[in-house]
């Protein structure tokens, strides 16, 4: 746990997004109005006290017209084929919140060294929670997931999906969506967003 954090600490996504605002000339109340996100995160995500799960940063890098990527990378890839081997994956678990609550889940990003591209994939760890312990989350733009292994629980407020080990989703992530793991095991997936 104390590796991860000192990864996510090196990456210094906090100071590159108020890098990233500050040099287009927008406020926290500018971003806070574009993401729907209260100041007081989007400072807390600055000040690295909290490290964001994938919708919040979505919406940060949509806000800010950046790639996602750009948080995780210090230079820009200008290639049309990139590799990141599975010694630089890293994954992201310190106090990821949303609306104070939470995300339940790690990540690891697949293709942070890809600039210019439209999707961004993931593997996801999930937690095993009871249903009230997770916020529901939506951003911009269509997610699939293919799960790896495990027990998942996939809702929005219309429905709820059991998914198994082999099973795949895809939807409209503007949708307010949660999930949850099931089970003794942490499900893992591979997670693909689109972001227009």
């Amino acid at each position: 746990m104390e590796e991860i954090k000192e990864k996510l600490k090196a990456l210094a996504i906090g100071r590159k997004i108020r890098s990233i605002r500050q040099s287009k000339g927008l406020t926290l109340e500018d971003i806070s109005k574009r993401t729907g996100l209260s100041k007081a995160l989007i400072s807390r995500v600055e000040n690295e006290q909290v490290s964001p799960p994938i919708a919040t940063l979505l919406r940060i890098a949509s806000a800010l017209r950046v790639e996602i990527s750009h948080f995780f990378s210090d230079k820009a890839a200008h290639h049309k084929v990139t590799v990141v081997r599975h010694h630089e994956v890293s994954p992201s678990r310190e106090s990821m919140i949303i609306e104070g609550m939470d995300a339940g889940y790690s990540y690891e990003l697949l293709a942070f060294k890809k600039d210019n591209k439209h999707m961004e994939p993931f593997i996801v760890t999930f937690d095993i929670r009871e249903r009230a312990e997770v916020p529901l989350q939506q951003h911009k733009g269509e997610e699939f997931l293919h799960l790896l292994e495990g027990k998942l629980e996939f809702f929005t407020d219309e429905e709820t999906i059991l998914l198994e080990g082999g099973d795949s989703i895809y939807f409209d992530s503007n949708l307010p969506h949660g999930y949850r793991g099931l089970g003794e095991k942490q499900p893992r997936a591979l997670v693909v967003v689109y972001s227009p």
